[in-house]
C-alpha cells in the first residue's frame, strides 16, 4: 500500500495540470518550449555543477547509453517488421527508448529511497535529458512533418540548451570555479521549478490527448517496450556493469518508468505523430499505477 501510495502522490502533481488543461486550457506549446529552453538548462548546469564527479557517473553514464541503443535497435528490429513510416517510427523511438526518469522518476525514488537515491536518479535524469536533447531531436526531426533532413535535425541538437548547460556545469565543476551566490541562487530558484513545471506540462498534454489517427497496436508495442523490455534490458546491463546496491536499485525502477514528457514536448515541437506518442504516454503512465509498486517490490 505504501508503494502505491509513492505513485500517487507523482501522479497527484500531474493531474493538476490535467485538471487545468480540461477545465481552463492552456497554450501547451509555449509552456513546454518555456520547460525546454528555459528551465531545463538550469537544471542540467546545477545538477551537474554541485554532484562530485565520481566512478558513479560513469557507470550511469555507460547504463543509460546502452539501455538507449539497446532499445533503439529493438525499434528499428520492431518498426522494419511492421513496415512503419518514417514518421511512426520515429515515433516509437520517442515512446518507447526515453522513459519519465525524471519529472515522474525522481519524486517516485525520494519517495521510496530518500535523498540518496535522488542523487542518483537526477544524474540519470540530466543523462537521459542530454540524451533526448541530441538522439531524440535527431529522430524528432527526422519523422517531423516537416520533412527535416539529416543535417537540419543535427542542427535541431545544436541549438538545444541543455547541452550547453550540462557542458558548463562539468567544466565550472573540474576546474573548481566557485559561481557568486548572487548568480547562484536565482539558477537555483529555476532549477527547483523545472520538474514541477515539466509535471504540469505532462498533466496538461495528457488532458489534451485523443484517440485520433492512434493505432492501438503500436501503442500496445510501445507500452511492452517501456514496461517490459527495458526493465529487463536493465536487469542485464547491471549484470554486465560494475554496479550494485541502492544504484543498481535506481536504476531499474527508472526503467521501468512510463513513456517521457520531453518526448511529447518534442513531438509538439517538431510535429512528429504527437498524438501517438501522447496516447502512448498516458497509457503507460496509467498502467505504471499497478506496474511502478511492482517494481519497487521486486528490487527492495
Amino acid at each position: 500500500m505504501e508503494l502505491l501510495f509513492v505513485v500517487l502522490s507523482a501522479l497527484s502533481v500531474i493531474g493538476v495540470g490535467y485538471i487545468g488543461q480540461r477545465t481552463i486550457g492552456f497554450d501547451r506549446k509555449a509552456i513546454s518550449a518555456m520547460a525546454l529552453y528555459l528551465m531545463q538548462p538550469f537544471l542540467a548546469f546545477r545538477t551537474f555543477y554541485t554532484n562530485e564527479i565520481t566512478m558513479e557517473y560513469l557507470y550511469i553514464l555507460l547504463f543509460c547509453v546502452l539501455l538507449c541503443i539497446g532499445m533503439i535497435v529493438i525499434v528499428q528490429i520492431t518498426a522494419a517488421l511492421k513496415k512503419l513510416p518514417r514518421s511512426r517510427h520515429s515515433a516509437m523511438v520517442l515512446s518507447g527508448v526515453f522513459m519519465n526518469s525524471g519529472n515522474y522518476g525522481v519524486p517516485i525514488i525520494l519517495l521510496a529511497f530518500g535523498n540518496v537515491g535522488v542523487d542518483y536518479a537526477v544524474i540519470m535524469m540530466v543523462i537521459q535529458s542530454f540524451l533526448m536533447s541530441t538522439i531524440g531531436v535527431y529522430y524528432a526531426g527526422k519523422g517531423s512533418e516537416r520533412g527535416y533532413s539529416v543535417k537540419q535535425s543535427i542542427l535541431n541538437i545544436i541549438k538545444m540548451p541543455m547541452i550547453y548547460g550540462s557542458v558548463l556545469g562539468i567544466g565550472l565543476q573540474l576546474l573548481t570555479l566557485p559561481v557568486p551566490d548572487m548568480i547562484m541562487k536565482p539558477i537555483d530558484l529555476i532549477a527547483d521549478a523545472t520538474i514541477p513545471t515539466i509535471m504540469l506540462v505532462l498533466g496538461m498534454q495528457l488532458g489534451a490527448i485523443t484517440k485520433k489517427n492512434v493505432s492501438i497496436g503500436d501503442v500496445s508495442t510501445i507500452m511492452i517496450q517501456r514496461m517490459l523490455i527495458s526493465p529487463v534490458l536493465a536487469l542485464l546491463l547491471v549484470w554486465l556493469l560494475p554496479i550494485e546496491g541502492m544504484l543498481a536499485q535506481v536504476l531499474i525502477v527508472l526503467s521501468a518508468m512510463p513513456s517521457a514528457a520531453n518526448t511529447m514536448m518534442l513531438s509538439l515541437e517538431f510535429g512528429t505523430e504527437p498524438d501517438l506518442v501522447s496516447y502512448s504516454t498516458l497509457v503507460t503512465t496509467l498502467l505504471s499505477i499497478l506496474s511502478v509498486p511492482v517494481m519497487l517490490m521486486l528490487v527492495m
